[in-house]
């Protein structure tokens, strides 16, 4: 067996564990990985303007085709700014490596330069992390860490990496190397027969789409499922798009924020919820005693930490969500015949049809609803919306009709503000071959702005909508019904601009994109052709009304709609 050096093993690792590509910054102390990166020239890297946004480019490269995103930093702070993109891939479940750079080992504990502790600092927030101690043990941590990435719930992994670790020599045969198998966990015959008791009993049950469907992506099994069921499915918010939004079974999505109104209604009429990949979190819930009702539960998740945190099913399952999928319609073929749409199936339809938010606004300023009417019309179904949050995401979430999984990517658990720029980036270097529109609010732009350098510098044309009306517009809405004031939450300032603030518009032309201001809705339309037809970053600032409330509330049953 030859002498390698333990970064050229480290990459060979990552090649033959299908990455090619890396987002990051080659800091001082991460230079040695570098350095068996560009020699061995196999894994392309994009280096980015900061390591927040590094994270979140990998994130949308692996929510994208559902592939380990890897991201690389230097020691410090360079790894201390991956913590919130760590925390965002661990509550979504996107498998992130991240790769820290550390100064030697004989300055551990030490407080010397750049040399913090971030295998501990991320420990609440990862899978596992690591401090690698021994050169040696290179190869065995790379492999366990893309075991644990993929195996179970998906996540993050960190591994730091001390500098005289990084440049040690140790005896590694990539030729007698392999991947770690992964465990799969299925449904027993008897959780799945009584699933199936449960739900031929139920007068008015469910399918809860939840993320989880399309983490595993099962979402082919979910429906042929549903399908032969004849059950109508609502959705959480990361489930948007598993299902298409017209299809005859899709009741729409359930929330306090993130809703249709006839997913929620749909929601609340039904007496038993079959659960798959979901997490009940606050903002699909919100108030649990009503969410819960006098329904039964069925909870089926991957994870069972996630079973009974939130709320008590009469049944929780733990396995993968294609396995179960496959499992209960294997045992609904043995029981008989194909359901027949029943009035509760069949009147879906028309519910959703009937409980359809306004859209068509005419007047200027714009209204925000009225851009994602646009948006519907103009672009086609293989096109990938990134969001973040913010008004713009609720609206977004509410609106957009998706037809197809990982078309539409949004930070549902976490909501870092300025993910959504990296993110498209990331999304579109993963997607070459589709159309990347992210939609943002101005506040939300200016987190991650100075990743827009990097989608020119590197050719990724992205499409960038801006709901701008200059204004913190979630926070502002929550202090003008909560707190009755409307404090530090204004963005536009009075001496430049027409008193609009920040020109994104000139940031753009700045940073070698192009762009548009759009004031009118009957060009909206026309500016997003030109922005496609530019070959390049677009961003297009739409001027909103300002004041404009979202439709939201505390529970699902006292959701108060606005116009």
């Amino acid at each position: 067996m030859a002498k390698m050096s333990a970064m050229d093993a480290a990459v060979s690792i990552l090649f033959d564990e299908g990455v090619r590509q890396i987002f990051g910054i080659p800091g001082a102390g991460i230079l040695p990985f570098y350095k068996s990166l560009k020699n061995q020239g196999k894994i392309k890297h994009i280096v980015t303007r900061h390591e927040e946004g590094a994270i979140h480019m990998a994130d949308g490269y692996a929510r994208a085709i559902g592939a380990v995103g890897v991201c690389a930093a230097t020691s410090g702070p360079g790894a201390s700014n991956f913590v919130t993109g760590l925390y965002t891939a661990q509550v979504d479940s996107i498998p992130i490596l991240a790769l820290t750079g550390q100064n030697v080992r004989a300055q551990l504990g030490r407080e010397a330069f750049q040399a913090v502790d971030i295998a501990e600092i991320v420990k609440p927030v990862v899978k596992k992390s690591y401090c690698v101690k021994e050169s040696a043990m290179i190869p065995f941590v790379f492999r366990e860490a893309f075991r644990i990435m993929r195996e179970g719930r998906p996540g993050p992994v960190l591994i730091d990496l001390p500098l005289d670790v990084q440049n040690g020599e140790i005896e590694y045969d990539p030729a007698t190397d392999r991947s770690l198998p992964l465990g799969q966990v299925g449904p027993t015959p008897a959780q799945v027969a009584k699933a199936l008791d449960l739900i031929q009993a139920a007068q008015r049950p469910v399918f809860l789409l939840g993320g989880g469907v399309i983490v595993a992506e099962a979402w082919e099994e979910f429906k042929a499922l549903v399908e032969y069921l004849q059950v109508p499915v609502v959705s959480s918010y990361m489930g948007k798009g598993g299902l298409p939004f017209d299809h005859p079974l899709m009741a729409g999505q359930v929330g306090i924020q993130c809703n249709t109104r006839s997913g929620n209604q749909t929601f609340l009429e039904s007496d038993l919820v079959v659960a798959i990949g979901a997490r009940f979190n606050d903002r699909h819930t919100g108030d649990i005693k009503t969410y819960v009702g006098e329904r039964q539960f069925i909870h089926i998740d991957i994870d069972p930490g996630q079973i009974g945190k939130n709320l008590m099913p009469v049944l929780g399952i733990v396995s993968d969500a294609k396995l179960a999928c496959q499992a209960l319609l294997a045992e609904a073929k043995k029981r008989g015949p194909a359901a027949k749409a029943g009035a509760w199936a069949a009147k879906v339809p028309q519910v959703r049809d009937e409980l359809k938010r306004k859209v068509d606004y005419d007047q200027v300023p714009i209204k925000p609803q009225r851009v994602f009417k646009e948006i519907n019309q103009f672009f086609d179904d293989e096109t990938v919306f990134v969001t973040c949050i913010g008004l713009n995401q609720i609206w977004s979430g509410q609106l957009q009709e998706i037809r197809k999984p990982r078309h539409y990517l949004d930070c549902g658990g976490a909501g870092p503000l300025g993910w959504d720029m990296p993110a498209a980036i990331g999304a579109k270097v993963a997607r070459p071959d589709k159309q990347v529109v992210q939609v943002t609010g101005d506040y939300g732009f200016q987190f991650c702005m100075e990743e827009l350098p990097v989608a020119v510098m590197y050719g990724v044309p992205i499409l960038i909508v801006v709901l701008n009306n200059g204004y913190l517009g979630l926070i502002r809405q929550a202090e003008k019904y909560v707190y009755d004031m409307n404090y530090e939450v204004q963005i536009w300032y009075d001496s430049v601009n027409g008193g609009l603030g920040f020109d994104f518009v000139k940031f753009a032309e700045a940073c070698g994109a192009k762009g548009e201001r759009v004031t009118d809705p009957n060009q909206l339309q026309a500016a997003f052709d030109r922005g496609l037809k530019s070959g390049g970053p677009y961003v297009i600032d739409v001027i909103c009304e300002r004041e404009t409330d979202c439709s939201m509330g505390a529970s699902i049953a006292a959701v108060r709609e606005f116009e």
